[in-house]
């Protein structure tokens, strides 16, 4: 499967991209950090351009994420629960990401991205919890840029150690974010405190 969608992204170059890239955030089984690094390998060989890589990949990104949140917005979670099963919206997944976005809101759609099993569900929570959309896109538009930038940043500087470096990134990177994530949250906070005593 991974070789023919490389394939595919040797043959039809950025459309492919921006395909792959809006089916795999909407759920389908698209490995979509082994596809960027690929494609940032492909910039280091100079086969695609490094800048418009990432603004089609951020583009596909971000269309996955709208159509998502509209679905989540306009049918609702009941519609999710019975037929999310087709594109890997399990009740068990979906379970998991709605504990996340109660526990950091729309920060989960941010952080949502490099934490596998959760950023194809923060979109369609966003749409079935009412956020206004501009909001929406600041937030999705945030992360998507970071993990676009990330992956076919990596690629283009690994080069020749491309399968393993993109398989160790995938597996520990999530855990890096969620630290990265409670250390945010624990300085906001000892800073607000700071501010009431101030006060």
């Amino acid at each position: 499967m991974l070789e023919l969608l490389k394939d595919w992204i040797l043959e039809f170059g950025y459309l492919a991209m921006y395909g792959f890239l809006a089916v795999g955030i909407i759920g389908l089984p698209v490995p979509d950090e082994i596809l960027m690094t690929f494609i940032g390998y492909l910039t280091s060989l100079e086969w695609f351009s490094y800048s418009l890589s990432i603004a089609v990949c951020f583009s596909g990104s971000m269309t996955g994420m709208l159509v998502s949140y509209a679905i989540g917005h306009k049918i609702g979670k009941p519609f999710l629960t019975r037929y999310g099963k087709w594109i890997k919206l399990t009740p068990k997944r979906l379970d998991k990401a709605e504990g996340w976005f109660r526990r950091f809101g729309l920060w989960t759609v941010t952080f949502g991205y490099f934490v596998p099993g959760v950023r194809h569900f923060t979109c369609y929570l966003a749409g079935i919890s009412g956020v206004r959309i501009w909001k929406y896109l600041l937030y999705a538009g945030s992360g998507a840029l970071v993990w676009t930038v990330t992956f076919i940043t990596l690629g283009r500087f690994i080069g020749s150690n491309l399968d393993f470096t993109t398989k160790v990134v995938h597996r520990y990177i999530g855990i890096g974010v969620g630290v990265a994530a409670v250390i945010a949250c624990l300085a906001a906070l000892i800073v607000l405190r700071g501010r009431k005593r101030i006060i």
